[in-house]
C-alpha cells in the first residue's frame, strides 16, 4: 500500500474571520488566536471592571507616597494626632536626661527635638507629676500629723485634680504665651530663631521629668533637704529653659532679653515653690508630739494620785 502523506485538519464553520488559508487550498484554524483572544478579552474586561469599581489601578495614595507629597490628616481626626506620638523609647531617653543636662553651647531643641517633636513624653511626664505630687503629699500630711491628738488621717483626692490642672495648665498655657510673643518679636526683629508651638510645649514638658524625684523627696519631713532639692531642680531645669530659648531672644532688645529670661525662670520657680507650699505640710521640729491612748490616760491617774 502506497504511503502517502497524512495532515490533520480543523474546520470551525462559526467563525469565518478565524480562518486562514493555508498553501495547499486547505483551511487551517491557528489555535494560538483562539487561545490568546479570549483571554486577552477577559483581562480587558476585568481591568475595565476594577476601574469602575476601585478608580484608576495606579492609586492617589501610591502616586503620593511615591512622590513624597502625601496629603497630611484634617486635625479632627485621629491620624493627625497619631504623628505626635510616634517616638522611640530611647528618644524619651535621651530627652529625659538632655533636659536635666544643661551644656553651654548646646541647644535642645536642635540636640533632640526639631527632627521628631513629640506629645508622648510630655504628657506622660506631667501624669506621673501629677499623682506624684498627689500621692507624696497625702504620706507627707500623714507623717507630718502622726501622734497628734484629735487627728485622724483622711486621703485628700481633691489634691490630685489641683495638681492636675497646676501642672498641665503651665506645660500648655507657658508656651503658648511664649510661642505667641516670639512669633509677634519675630515680625519685628530679622535674623531671630524661631520655634514651634509643638517644639516648644515638648521642651517644658521635659523640663518638668527632675521634678519628679524631687517631689517623692519631699515626703521626708525635712525642710532643709525640700529646700536643698528645689533649688538643685530649677538649677538644672532653668537653666535648660535658659539656655534652650537663648537663640530665639538674644538678638532682641536687652530689655525684653532680660524681661523673658526672668519670666521663664519666674514662672518655674513659682511652680516649684507653689506646690511644695500647698501640697506639702510643713513639719515643726519644736513642736512635740502628744502621745494618745491608753498609756497617756494611765499615766495621767497615777500622776494625780500621787499629788
Amino acid at each position: 500500500m502506497a504511503s502517502s502523506d497524512f495532515h490533520l485538519q480543523f474546520q470551525d464553520f462559526r467563525d469565518d474571520a478565524d480562518l486562514m488559508g493555508s498553501g495547499d487550498g486547505a483551511t487551517r484554524i491557528n489555535i494560538d488566536d483562539h487561545i490568546t483572544k479570549p483571554q486577552k478579552q477577559r483581562r480587558t474586561a476585568g481591568a475595565a471592571s476594577a476601574e469602575d469599581e476601585d478608580g484608576p489601578l495606579e492609586s492617589d495614595d501610591t502616586a503620593e507616597l511615591l512622590s513624597g507629597q502625601k496629603k497630611s490628616a484634617p486635625f479632627w481626626t485621629f491620624e493627625y494626632y497619631q504623628t505626635f506620638f510616634d517616638v522611640e523609647t530611647h528618644q524619651v531617653k535621651d530627652r529625659i536626661i538632655g533636659s536635666v543636662l544643661p551644656w553651654p553651647g548646646k541647644n535642645f531643641v536642635r540636640l533632640y527635638i526639631r527632627n521628631n517633636p513629640d506629645l508622648y513624653g510630655p504628657f506622660w511626664i506631667c501624669a506621673t507629676l501629677v499623682f506624684a505630687i498627689g500621692i507624696s503629699g497625702n504620706i507627707s500630711s500623714f507623717l507630718v500629723h502622726r501622734g497628734l491628738p484629735q487627728y485622724k488621717y483622711v486621703p485628700e483626692f481633691r489634691k490630685v485634680t489641683i495638681a492636675a490642672t497646676a501642672i498641665y495648665s503651665y506645660a500648655w498655657l507657658v508656651p503658648l504665651a511664649l510661642w505667641g510673643f516670639l512669633m509677634w518679636r519675630n515680625s519685628k526683629v530679622s535674623g531671630m530663631v524661631s520655634y514651634s508651638f509643638l517644639e516648644i510645649v515638648c521642651v517644658y514638658g521635659y523640663s518638668l521629668s527632675i521634678y519628679i524625684p524631687a517631689v517623692v523627696l519631699w515626703i521626708i519631713p525635712s525642710e532643709g533637704l525640700r529646700w536643698f532639692s528645689i533649688v538643685l531642680a530649677l538649677c538644672l531645669s532653668g537653666s535648660v529653659l535658659v539656655l534652650t530659648f537663648w537663640p530665639a531672644i538674644r538678638d532682641d532688645h536687652p530689655r525684653v532679653v532680660l524681661a523673658v529670661t526672668v519670666a521663664i525662670v519666674a514662672l518655674h520657680v513659682l511652680l516649684a515653690v507653689g506646690c511644695k507650699a500647698y501640697f506639702f505640710s510643713t513639719y515643726d521640729s519644736s513642736t512635740p508630739m502628744t502621745s494618745t491612748g491608753p498609756a497617756a490616760e494611765t499615766k495621767v491617774m497615777l500622776t494625780t494620785k500621787v499629788d
